[in-house]
């Protein structure tokens, strides 16, 4: 079985979407258009509340979409009584802000930002951290802010571009036990290369049980189709065990988003 860690929809507008660059991406992408894929989980695609109650409102109607990460305004005074508002919402599993896109490159370490996130995971949600690798560092100082039992997953295998500086630092942040790994992105990022190294470099700074299979559909699908990036991260870990694979396509995954242990739905 495979869950999908890393899925994304839209109702596409070019005021909101600004970041889509391929003419392929342009267009409306549904949950009928991934119907014959895995099982996944939603990645907010446009940081807004709207979307997170429409993909919210999806995940309910389609159970093939098994969890939503979403995005609130996390560094928002006000994100405590926010978030109560969505303690009942079984779908919504966790969070993410676009940190990438953010003018200042230390803004994930904003004191507004880390007590917000904080919050979000002492009420048993996750946090999906999205970065370019010159970040990395930043990131990995944050992890270090914030609890050492937080559920918090790497996208992307955190953006690639040098790849001797990209491993010393994805080597630093798999150090922290806490932090997972999304096998997400790389094509997006590096084209059709050797994902080998790369692919090496992340196994062994995080392990089998720390890394999950991630499409990133549709974006995926602008370099190569969504069963052939499957495909090649199968191909890849068929030298582990049963076990691991089993971890790497679908377990950890559903661990990580699926099997909270502090959330409250009595709010």
């Amino acid at each position: 079985m495979t869950l999908d860690s890393h899925r994304h929809f839209w109702h596409y507008n070019t005021d909101e979407f600004g970041w889509i660059a391929e003419d392929a991406l342009k267009r409306d992408f549904l949950h009928e258009d991934a119907a014959a894929f895995d099982p996944c989980v939603a990645i907010e695609a446009r940081q807004s509340e709207e979307e997170t109650k429409w993909l919210i409102k999806l995940a309910k109607a389609n159970p093939a979409i098994r969890g939503v990460v979403g995005w609130l305004d996390i560094a928002s005074g006000d994100f405590p009584s926010i978030l109560d508002e969505y303690a009942e919402e079984e779908k919504l599993v966790g969070l993410r802000h676009v940190v990438q896109d953010e003018p200042d490159d230390a803004f994930i370490l904003r004191k507004d930002f880390v007590r917000g996130v904080k919050h979000l995971l002492r009420e048993g949600f996750t946090y999906d951290i999205l970065v370019f690798e010159r970040q990395l560092e930043n990131a990995t100082r944050f992890v270090d802010e914030l609890p050492c039992d937080g559920r918090l997953v790497l996208d992307h295998m955190g953006k690639p571009a040098d790849f001797a500086t990209w491993q010393k630092r994805i080597r630093s942040l798999g150090r922290r036990e806490n932090v997972y790994c999304k096998l997400s992105g790389l094509v997006t990022e590096t084209g059709r290369v050797d994902f080998t190294p790369y692919l090496d470099t992340v196994l062994q700074a995080f392990g089998a049980k720390r890394v999950m299979f991630g499409s990133d559909w549709p974006v995926v699908s602008a370099h190569m189709p969504y069963p052939e990036w499957k495909d090649t991260v199968e191909d890849y870990i068929s030298q582990f065990s049963a076990d691991e694979r089993n971890a790497i396509m679908c377990a950890n995954a559903e661990r990580f988003y699926l099997k909270p242990q502090t959330r409250s739905m009595t709010k």
